[in-house]
């Protein structure tokens, strides 16, 4: 079904043709320019990707999963750090797999290159239809509900205007993308300096605390209620979640000026930063906030603005609305490259490995997601399919790592410009077994529905890849489809280049 020998397309040739019959505008870009995505994530864009899709709304209102599990104000600044040492870790990793593998598609690249085409499939066939149209819907409901909370002050924001206001933003988001690498990049920019001074506006005040001896609540801060043996693992858990997102600057590989260079600098840089950030955005939290008001506080970051700096804890959820956009953008602007890199591979239908014309973005592969968003947001309940699924993620990172270790000794000699030691990967593909059994442990039965869906993607793979025998009505269909689309969309198959 989704082969591309299968399906003749508009060449570039044919477009020009279609444009000469008038049909279509503006025969210029195609015949000067090569339609392919170009190089335009500069080391700067790349540090927004990253930091900008790690840092949502959590570390402003609600970063209590971990002390609620370790139950001592020490113990949980330690999980907060450790675990952003093991994200290191694995960012370090997906460095080394960047500037090696030098094709966009992050995990999905890694798991063909390493495995072969059928758990690389059932990572892509996930994500497109479950995963990233529900985490899109998760964060745009907390953009929606925090961009109108300053117009409902004083009563309950209706569930219906959420969904609103949510459906415009990921609408708005998928446009950008559409239209403009250069300009999704700069509002990146833009959103990810915006979170940063959100954090610096509570790291501030909080280190102005700590000077003034505020520091009552790190007194015996080892001392209060015990770690159990379940408690801390999902401590972990819930560090790990905080910081993923590291991996996205892998999604457009192909988009990065000098990858060799951006690429591992990119990834270091930012998960020093948003390590940094988030442990002293803590220790800012405990200056002013003890533990047992951390705990039951609804947004964390107005309590913490509301005794220090009075009206201007107003601002707080305009913070954290931008903070949520730019999770959005960041989020849609990455994981189209993989929906572009799987069809590329075959393994997805050709119209969303096309590019437009002009604007040489991935527009098929970004828009996909609209109607699956759509569809989830006013229908579904979101986070229980969030759960079903927590475990595909670290399942597949894990798979990723491994391979790295794997192409170690079955392709030795394979370019590396940036390698890291064996104990690395090793110990974070660990990272990842733990990650997985924990959450087989904490919640069974979800994560069982959760591999079910899984597995959906192996007889889908024999279905749609394998079985070339299907009816020549079928393929008429799909290939009428796929010329309607291409005039619709304007957009064409890449031209070749080299990928090394």
């Amino acid at each position: 079904m989704f082969r591309k020998t299968t399906v003749p397309t508009i060449s570039n040739g044919s477009y020009l043709e279609e444009q000469s019959n008038g049909k279509l505008n503006n025969t210029k870009t195609v015949q000067g320019d090569k339609v392919i995505l170009k190089k335009k994530v500069t080391f700067l864009r790349g540090v927004s990707i990253i930091i900008g899709t790690i840092i949502g709304a959590g570390i402003f209102i609600s970063p209590k999963g971990i002390l609620e599990n370790t139950g001592s104000v020490g113990m949980s600044l330690t999980v907060w750090t450790v675990c952003g040492i093991l994200s290191l870790f694995g960012a370090l990793c997906y460095a080394e797999l960047g500037t090696s593998i030098k094709k966009s598609g992050g995990h999905y690249t890694y798991i063909l290159e390493a495995f072969g085409p059928l758990p690389a499939f059932v990572r892509v066939w996930v994500e497109l239809l479950i995963i990233r149209p529900a985490a899109t819907s998760v964060i745009s409901l907390a953009f929606g509900r925090y961009i109108l909370e300053p117009f409902f002050m004083q009563c309950e924001i209706p569930d219906l205007a959420v969904k609103l206001i949510t459906a415009v933003a990921i609408t708005l988001v998928m446009v950008l993308n559409s239209m403009s690498v250069s300009w999704s990049a700069r509002i990146q920019i833009f959103l990810t300096f915006c979170k940063l001074g959100a954090i610096l506006i509570i790291i501030v005040p909080g280190v102005m605390q700590l000077i003034k001896g505020e520091t009552q609540h790190f007194k015996d801060a080892f001392v209060g209620n015990a770690a159990s043996v379940k408690g801390l693992p999902l401590a972990f858990y819930s560090g790990m979640y905080a910081y993923s997102g590291w991996f996205y600057l892998n999604f457009v590989t192909e988009e990065v000026e000098n990858p060799e260079r951006n690429v591992p600098l990119a990834i270091c840089s930012s998960m020093v930063i948003v390590t940094v950030g988030y442990v002293l955005t803590n220790v800012a939290y405990f200056t002013t906030i003890s533990p047992e008001e951390l705990l039951a506080s609804k947004a964390v970051a107005v309590t913490f603005a509301e005794r220090l700096m009075g009206s201007f804890s107003l601002a707080v959820p305009i913070f954290v609305a931008l903070s949520c956009f730019g999770s959005m953008n960041g989020g849609i602007f990455a994981v189209s490259r993989m929906f572009y890199v799987a069809s590329r591979e075959g393994h997805l239908p050709e119209i969303l490995s096309m590019i437009h014309v002009r604007k040489h973005t991935p527009l098929p592969a970004v828009i996909v997601l609209h109607p699956l968003t759509m569809i989830m947001l006013f229908t579904s309940d979101l986070y229980s399919l969030l759960n079903f699924l927590s475990f595909a993620r670290w399942l597949f990172i894990g798979l990723a790592v491994a391979g790295m270790i794997y192409l170690r000794y079955k392709r030795p000699d394979m370019p590396r410009p940036f390698k890291v030691p064996l104990f690395i990967p090793a110990l974070f593909s660990f990272t990842c077994l733990f990650m997985v059994a924990l959450s087989l442990y904490a919640d069974p039965v979800n994560t069982g529905i959760g591999f079910a869906i899984t597995l959906t993607g192996v007889p889908a793979y024999y279905l749609f890849i394998i079985w070339d025998k299907k009816p020549r009505w079928f393929r008429r269909l799909l290939d009428w489809i796929t010329s309607s689309l291409q005039i619709i969309l304007e957009v064409v198959p890449e031209e070749e280049k080299q990928i090394s």
